[in-house]
């Protein structure tokens, strides 16, 4: 007993002594000296730091148009492609919803959105999103870099679909007081293009017994379509190909496409504001690269529903900025 006392007394007496020199250090090295001026912090300055860049890694997001699996399957191997051109390990994420994509990218947490003209409109006028290149889809009318309303080009339309049944729905005038499901409120081909040819055609939202829009995550066209075919609403707004991805999983022969709008400015690529100029230059070359007489890149273009991507510039979606200005801010944002 006694020898295990002094045992825990000298063991107690270096713990002090070991305590005592580490308040020294930091007496001694810690503060400052009287002939010390301490050293001015300026609170207001900040510098943005994104990790992904620093360790070789930056994000990549598409659009949950449609469900994780299918975005996953169209867009892999472009992912691939851009990782090994721009020299950077390129991490595909997958928001749920289309209004989570759009604050992911504000928040930085995507460096290269994949997403409809709307959605990028949104982008560039809250965040500074920059449009790097856009694509041309199978089924264009042509093949020129200039796109708007109807013209040749980068373009997409929506479509206004109902159950090939339906006696009630003939006309675009049937589906006043009639039950509206959307893909979303930011969908272009989705909702947005059908708002403008309902407001030319003289039909407001008022007009609607509702307008309800699919819920996430992802799977939104699916979800309209579904919607429609099971009759839990009476038309549906979905963009022009959809019916075309989806149509093994469902029973599209019972859809009628009742009505497309005009052809607006296709999908686009753009990176965030704040991301290396030098990254973004080598993914906009990169996309720019991708050769339709390549059979390699061929199939990465195939695979993503792509006949070939094109240089873009923010003014060329203007034309959306004036649909929305047609019909009214207040509805949409």
């Amino acid at each position: 007993m006694p020898r295990r006392d002094a045992s825990s007394l000298r063991r107690g007496l270096l713990s002090l002594l070991a305590l005592a020199l580490a308040l020294a250090g930091v007496w001694t090295f810690g503060g400052l000296r009287d002939d010390q001026a301490p050293v001015p912090v300026d609170l207001s300055r900040r510098i943005e730091i994104h990790p992904q860049e620093k360790s070789g890694e930056i994000t990549y997001a598409y659009l949950p148009q449609y469900s994780h699996r299918v975005s996953l399957e169209r867009q892999r191997q472009l992912v691939e492609y851009l990782s090994r051109a721009v020299g950077l390990r390129i991490r595909q994420v997958f928001p749920g919803t289309f209004d989570e994509h759009i604050k992911l990218v504000g928040q930085g947490m995507i460096d290269i959105s994949f997403a409809n003209p709307f959605v990028y409109v949104k982008l560039s006028r809250l965040y500074g999103a920059r449009a790097v290149a856009r694509i041309v889809e199978p089924g264009d009318p042509g093949s020129g870099a200039q796109a708007g309303p109807d013209s040749p080009g980068a373009s997409f339309r929506g479509q206004i679909i109902v159950r090939a049944d339906n006696a009630e729905i003939r006309s675009l005038d049937d589906c006043k007081g009639k039950r509206w499901i959307a893909v979303d409120p930011t969908s272009a081909g989705g909702y947005l293009y059908a708002l403008g040819l309902f407001h030319d055609h003289g039909i407001n939202p008022a007009d609607f017994a509702e307008i309800a829009f699919a819920p996430g995550p992802g799977g939104k066209q699916e979800k309209v379509v579904m919607s429609v075919l099971a009759g839990q609403y009476d038309f549906g707004a979905i963009r022009e190909g959809a019916l075309d991805v989806i149509t093994g999983s469902t029973r599209i022969k019972d859809i009628r496409v009742l009505a497309s709008t005009p052809r607006y400015p296709g999908w686009v690529f753009s990176v965030r504001k704040g991301l290396d100029p030098a990254v973004a230059a080598k993914v906009r070359d990169a996309l720019l690269a991708l050769d339709p007489e390549n059979p390699e890149q061929a199939r990465i273009l195939e695979k993503a529903g792509i006949v070939r991507i094109i240089a873009a510039g923010d003014a060329d979606f203007d034309p959306v900025r004036e649909l929305i200005a047609k019909i009214g801010p207040n509805a949409i944002w």
